[in-house]
């Protein structure tokens, strides 16, 4: 198996499709939707929507059934970045070697920009229940995947752990409050992809088990990293 060429052929495949998931703006608002695609195109590594791709694959799904909510996860993923970069957050001058989205938009265009990814991302996942609304299990699966993704972004996860962060940002941390961060923030989204992706392919209760006890493992190795 050559790992390398995998995750290239399954990044590809998000490169080729993402953009065409963007809504289309009247000129009077087309700043904002520049904004949006301008931290899209700015590169990364697609980690995210390729693991939900992949947990759907192992578990004998259909990837390209699965495509829209692993768009939707990357635009999550990205405009918790834009936000994060912002002054009021980590003030982040530079973001995958250019400049952030406040710093070529603008502070309130940047929050906009944000703001209209976590949107479409919900768009784009909703839109797709709807088209299986007659056939019940299908649904069923869409809206259960639909829930992790939505669950994780949320309060109870990535926006939960980065209130965290900041509210013990420079005090001594225990390690209940560190591991609590760290599943919150980073921890919650990963295994949201892979609980969602095998969810969106069949997976068993205890496949699905087995692969979130690994996502959670994953995600604080790469939170410690």
């Amino acid at each position: 198996m050559d790992f390398e060429k995998i995750y290239q052929e399954k990044k590809l495949i998000i490169e080729n499709n993402i953009y065409s998931y963007l809504p289309s703006l009247d000129e009077k608002s087309i700043k904002v939707y520049n904004a949006m695609r301008y931290s899209l195109e700015a590169g990364g590594k697609r980690l995210r929507p390729v693991l939900l791709l992949s947990a759907c694959e192992f578990c004998d799904g259909d990837i390209y059934q699965a495509l829209p909510y692993a768009c939707a996860i990357e635009m999550i993923h990205t405009y918790s970045l834009i936000h994060d970069d912002l002054p009021s957050m980590d003030n982040d001058d530079f973001r995958r070697g250019k400049p952030s989205n406040h710093k070529v938009y603008g502070e309130a265009i940047a929050i906009l920009a944000g703001d209209g990814l976590l949107n479409t991302a919900m768009e784009i996942i909703c839109i797709d229940i709807s088209s299986s609304i007659k056939n019940l299990e299908t649904t069923t699966k869409k809206v259960l995947a639909a829930s992790e993704i939505f669950e994780a972004s949320g309060c109870k996860g990535m926006i939960g752990g980065q209130a965290a962060d900041i509210d013990f940002e420079k005090k001594e941390l225990s390690e209940d409050v560190l591991n609590y961060i760290h599943i919150k923030k980073t921890s919650a989204l990963l295994t949201a992809c892979i609980r969602a992706g095998a969810i969106l392919g069949n997976a068993d209760e205890e496949v699905l088990a087995d692969l979130t006890e690994f996502a959670k493992n994953m995600g604080l190795a790469f939170q410690i990293t």
